[in-house]
């Protein structure tokens, strides 16, 4: 899916006065570009990239390794736009590389063996998934989201038939036969069912076929199946994200699926949690002691407000001592603080209260967890405000970029922006990604650092009957002074990976690199192979541990802390900051309201877009109900006075024989006493 209005060059808009220019295609500046098109406002979105969504994109595979060696170039200098200014102006130069990503590292540790080629004939559709990717097309995403009528329809979907084939261990367990059982039409169809049922062996004695090896080449090969974030995020399905994809009707252009299970890691394995209340009542790591209590406190939690004299005495401590103070187990208080409320022992205790309310309002409305996840990885919803601001007039140019703002010196605003081919473009607002701000416009800016993880494994991490899991994993600080490590692991139903492997990625805040950070927490979950190919590792009850066939390791700036005031800017310049450390995307939803405010303040932020079939063109009111059969219409019935003599005047003109000219004079007419409907754009 790409927006429809694209331009490969700016020749064609610099004539426009009065336009909204934004800078790189994230989260943030997509949102705001689509709240503005929407409202009737001129835009132009730019990026130096070939792909959409900035740091938030989702790449194929062959598309992230040509990712990671665009990073290594320079950009432009900026000598040639001082030419374009003009006198009582003066240039504000932008940073020509992008800076954000750091430290980033490559390891493959599956086998570089060529591929077997297996006898017999070729699947047509599996030769079309392995068709190499052209150097046009790498680093961008290839496919069509795929449209929903409405958000009813979608919530229907998603709590019926997707999350009932991916929803966990018990799904599909109403269509299996019992073991040994014998449907009864067999008796009456086949006399000989039961002898071949005996000749054969049964499912429990038959042994697995073994796990075909994967290599490299496999992945390369299937490298478009892949769509790897580089930024891992879930949807909160009542967060702020949710609610503006549901007002603005933009969710029409994406599908979800429900986040399965909610696991973490303790006492050296990984465990699931037990969240909702069917979770907790079929837990059995949980005693019924354990029950009760959990369940007590989070049906405290639902409503805390309305009891606070139950923590009011722990304003000012932390979360952690309040639930000591509740006589919690260590099981529940370690689910409660690491996988429910998900923050750090050391956060006050109405945040932490607030964080386990939220989770727990987010439960049922999609699924069994409050967790929902777009198909085709993150990318796409950047894409879907995309194409929102182009139906709405927006236009859009990849492989441009802004080498410098043009600013007034008695106004000290941004006038225009001259593009790298040198083009002179005037604008009334400009939106740009904090890491285009050079270092001279930073005002003690002290941003921090995520480390990411990416990593391709062969099996999940947790086996269940089901092989479609969507989980998320919570790991507990593995030394003292290391940070929570959160881990997203996807299966092939998302369509971010070929089938027969998992996508797995982990964040954490910075303390070092992101390898020397997260290479702990990967050897603890996961084998790395000491050469390639090795086969898996058993874990403590025997069940075989995930292999990493290939990782990547980045470091990401994040600005999401920093200041509007912590910048030297014109103030119709305004800043988007980087993506967040956090599991949901409210900092950047909220962000993009608020600097939609500081442009127009009178207007409604992405008000709903109107369904095509839901389109009344002017001079076309609603279809009443028509006349039955015995009833006449007055206005068939009887004609009017001009109708009878425009009549008269064509039976005249057909016996002159100027039949031709004259009905085209009364047919333009007539036409222009009516009103005409508006084309669509």
């Amino acid at each position: 899916m790409y927006p429809k209005q694209i331009a490969t060059s700016l020749d064609n808009v610099i004539t426009i006065r009065n336009v909204n220019i934004f800078l790189k295609l994230g989260l943030s500046e997509s949102v705001i570009a689509a709240a503005c098109s929407r409202v009737g406002q001129r835009v132009l979105h730019v990026d130096r990239r070939s792909y959409y969504a900035g740091n938030w994109a989702s790449f194929t595979f062959n598309g992230l390794l040509s990712w990671i060696e665009e990073y290594k170039q320079a950009g432009p200098s900026d000598e040639a736009a001082q030419e374009k200014v003009e006198e009582g102006e003066e240039a504000l130069a932008l940073s020509s590389l992008d800076t954000s990503i750091t430290n980033v590292e490559v390891f493959c540790y599956a086998s570089e063996e060529p591929e077997e080629v297996e006898e017999g004939v070729k699947d047509g559709a599996a030769a079309a998934w392995s068709v190499p990717q052209t150097p046009d097309s790498e680093g961008e995403v290839e496919r069509c989201l795929l449209e929903s009528s409405s958000v009813e329809e979608e919530e229907a979907v998603l709590a019926g038939d997707e999350v009932a084939q991916a929803s966990g261990p018990d799904a599909g367990a109403e269509e299996t036969q019992p073991e040994g059982e014998v449907p009864p039409q067999a008796y009456e169809t086949q006399g000989e069912w039961q002898d071949e049922q005996q000749a054969s062996p049964s499912p429990a004695e038959s042994q697995p076929e073994p796990k075909k090896q994967i290599t490299y080449t496999k992945i390369v090969k299937e490298g478009r199946r892949f769509n790897i974030d580089l930024v891992s995020k879930l949807m909160y399905s009542r967060g702020s994200l949710v609610d503006l994809l549901i007002k603005s009707n933009v969710s029409r252009y994406a599908e979800f699926k429900n986040v399965t299970r909610i696991l973490t890691y303790r006492n050296g394995k990984v465990e699931q949690v037990p969240c909702s209340r069917a979770d907790v009542f079929g837990s059995k790591q949980l005693t019924v002691v354990e029950k009760r209590m959990l369940m007590k406190f989070l049906t405290f939690c639902l409503d805390f407000e309305q009891h606070p004299e139950e923590y009011q005495d722990f304003s000012v401590h932390s979360f952690w001592d309040f639930l000591l103070t509740k006589k919690l187990t260590e099981n529940l208080r370690h689910f409660i603080l690491h996988s429910i409320a998900m923050v750090t022992p050391d956060v006050c205790t109405v945040e932490g209260l607030r964080a386990t309310q939220h989770f727990l309002r987010c439960l049922g409305r999609y699924g069994n967890t409050p967790f929902l996840f777009p198909l085709y990885g993150l990318g796409e919803i950047p894409q879907c405000f995309c194409r929102m601001c182009a139906v709405f007039g927006g236009i859009y140019c990849l492989r441009q970029s802004v080498r410098c703002l043009v600013l007034d010196k008695e106004s000290g605003k941004c006038k225009a922006v001259i593009d790298s081919n040198g083009q002179r473009i005037s604008c009334s607002h400009f939106v740009v990604e904090d890491g285009y701000i050079g270092l001279d416009q930073r005002k003690n800016v002290d941003s921090r650092q995520i480390s990411r993880a990416v990593l391709i494994t062969d099996r999940s991490i947790l086996p269940s009957d089901s092989e479609q899991q969507i989980s998320l994993v919570t790991v507990p600080p593995v030394e003292p002074g290391s940070p929570v490590v959160r881990m997203v692991e996807l299966c092939s139903s998302t369509m971010t990976c070929m089938p027969g492997t998992y996508l797995v990625h982990l964040t954490c805040s910075s303390s070092g690199s992101a390898r020397e950070d997260l290479a702990p927490v990967v050897s603890r979950l996961f084998c790395i192979p000491v050469s390639p190919g090795e086969e898996s590792k058993e874990g403590e009850e025997g069940s075989e541990v995930p292999s990493v066939l290939w990782a990547l390791y980045f470091n990401m700036r994040d600005t999401s802390a920093v200041d509007r005031s912590s910048y030297d800017l014109p103030s119709n310049v305004h800043v988007c900051t980087s993506p967040d450390a956090a599991l949901g995307s409210d900092h950047a939803i909220k962000l993009a309201e608020a600097v939609f405010r500081q442009l127009l303040p009178e207007e409604e932020f992405c008000p709903p877009a109107p369904n095509p079939e839901d389109i009344i063109y002017d001079g076309e009111g609603p279809q009443g109900e028509g006349p039955g059969f015995e009833e006449a219409d007055p206005a068939e019935a009887l004609p009017s006075q001009g109708e009878v003599e425009s009549a008269e005047r064509q039976e005249e003109a057909e016996d002159a024989g100027e039949t031709g000219d004259v009905a085209k004079q009364e047919t333009v007419a007539v036409a222009e006493n009516e009103p005409r409907p508006a084309s669509e754009e």
